[in-house]
């Protein structure tokens, strides 16, 4: 199984049910954090960073006093896979040092 592989629904709801304030299915999964806007982008960047190394491209949605990520792997089909729960990892420890929580 690589990092691509897409996930069976039962692995993405047992690994979502893990973590705080992610949701979805076996076609994508995200998060909303709330989060001042300067902050937002702080954290945008440090996502940035980590998807490029990860070679993966979530969708990221600004908003003045929220952020919203939503990820699927496209380059599987538009599924998830262990790629995305790679990055989920670096997106939260990312938000968490720029103060942003759980909306």
């Amino acid at each position: 199984m690589t990092i691509r592989d897409p996930l069976p629904q039962d692995e993405v709801r047992r690994r979502l049910d893990a973590l705080d304030g992610w949701e979805g299915d076996a076609r994508q999964i995200g998060k909303t954090f709330a989060v001042d806007y300067d902050s937002a982008i702080r954290i945008v960047a440090g996502i940035g960073e980590a998807a490029m190394k990860l070679e993966h491209r979530p969708d990221i949605d600004i908003r003045w006093d929220r952020l919203q990520i939503v990820m699927t792997t496209h380059t599987a089909g538009d599924v998830v896979t262990e790629l995305d729960f790679l990055l989920v990892a670096r997106i939260d420890q990312i938000a968490e040092k720029h103060g942003a929580v759980t909306a």
